[in-house]
């Protein structure tokens, strides 16, 4: 990746750096703030969309696979221990408030049971996790699971993105959900302009001051109404002239149904 401040969307991890390529933890880019450039989603627009709450407070996007699962990023989920080691969070300080587009109250909070780490997390690569929920959400209009992809994302297309980032770097988040639409690049073009042209990479290009920031880590993708790219990481800025860096989730469907219900 060309050297360029790289930074993970979520709130809860704070990790900027100058890098040549990165995975995941960070990633190449730097989130800041809310979908820049975005606009208030309607009601259930975004159904499967929920918050993930550490400590009761926003900190990342996630996604409901099924009643009982939700996929979001790695880096949501995980800190470092006395070792440097990559270590998933207690599940008991995380829950999930689903069926509504405000951040602050509405729909359900479901406490989280268990946390599922990709393995092979790290360097901005693998950047998945799976919640379990202890109890399953009843579904309705404003609750509803999306679908894998069937099929591999293509270049070129409009990918919509949403989430509760950051308004503006360093800025507040936004009460309400917000959504924009980037277009997909391949991972030759994606390599060319960041140096991260990995398989298991979607990578999301944007017009200046639009695209991904923090507190949006973890949060959909979507194209054809099926969930092809988890938040992770932005390059120089939030709604810089880089595209922003999505876990591929067709590349990682099998990790999924085999760690879930789905």
């Amino acid at each position: 990746m060309k050297s360029a401040q790289v930074t993970a969307f979520a709130t809860l991890v704070v990790s900027c750096l100058l890098l040549l390529v990165l995975p995941v933890q960070s990633a190449p880019g730097k989130l800041n703030g809310r979908v820049v450039g975005g606009e208030d989603a309607a009601k259930a627009q975004f159904p499967h969309q929920v918050s993930l709450r550490n400590g009761g407070s926003h900190s990342c996007g996630g996604s409901i696979l099924t009643r009982t699962y939700i996929l979001t990023a790695a880096h949501c989920v995980t800190s470092e221990d006395e070792s440097g080691n990559l270590i998933a969070i207690a599940a008991e300080h995380f829950t999930i408030r689903a069926g509504s587009n405000d951040r602050f109250s509405g729909g359900v909070l479901h406490q989280v049971a268990e946390v599922i780490v990709h393995e092979e997390y790290g360097n901005f690569l693998n950047d998945v996790a799976l919640l379990r929920l202890e109890t399953p959400l009843i579904l309705s209009s404003s609750i509803q699971p999306i679908d894998l992809p069937t099929a591999d994302t293509p270049a070129d297309v409009d990918v919509v993105i949403s989430g509760w980032g950051r308004i503006k770097h360093m800025g507040d988040l936004p009460r309400y959900l917000q959504y924009n639409t980037l277009t997909s690049i391949s991972t030759a073009k994606c390599d060319e302009l960041i140096e991260f042209g990995f398989e298991s990479e979607l990578c999301l290009l944007h017009k200046v001051d639009n695209g991904a920031c923090n507190g949006d880590s973890g949060g959909p993708a979507v194209y054809n109404n099926q969930l092809v790219g988890v938040a992770g990481f932005v390059v120089g800025g939030c709604g810089s002239t880089y595209p922003d860096g999505y876990a591929r989730v067709y590349y990682f469907r099998d990790w999924i149904k085999k760690h879930s219900d789905v």
